[in-house]
């Protein structure tokens, strides 16, 4: 048998794996939001299912990938008609 902590323990690093794949989704949106992105592509870089992937990026948060790719965009064209393009 295991121990009584095991079980816990065990249920904690289960979910700051997940929260390190969300992590890594959402760092790529941010990096890469200007690219033609899909959940699909997003649901590799997670190594989950679509579906899957969407449900535990809207639970970390509170969007699903898409949303927080069109807000993102749309922070980025924000900033870029008030401060115009640097480039």
């Amino acid at each position: 048998m295991c121990r009584p902590g095991w079980a816990q323990a065990r249920v904690t690093a289960r979910r700051l794996d997940d929260l390190t794949r969300m992590r890594r989704v959402r760092d790529r949106i941010d990096r890469e939001y200007a690219h033609p992105l899909d959940v699909l592509e997003l649901a590799r870089t997670a190594d989950l299912a679509p579906a899957l992937l969407t449900r535990q990026f809207r639970q970390a948060y509170g969007a699903s990938p898409y949303d927080y790719l069109l807000t993102r965009r749309a922070e980025r064209a924000r900033t870029l008609r008030l401060h115009g393009s640097a480039s």
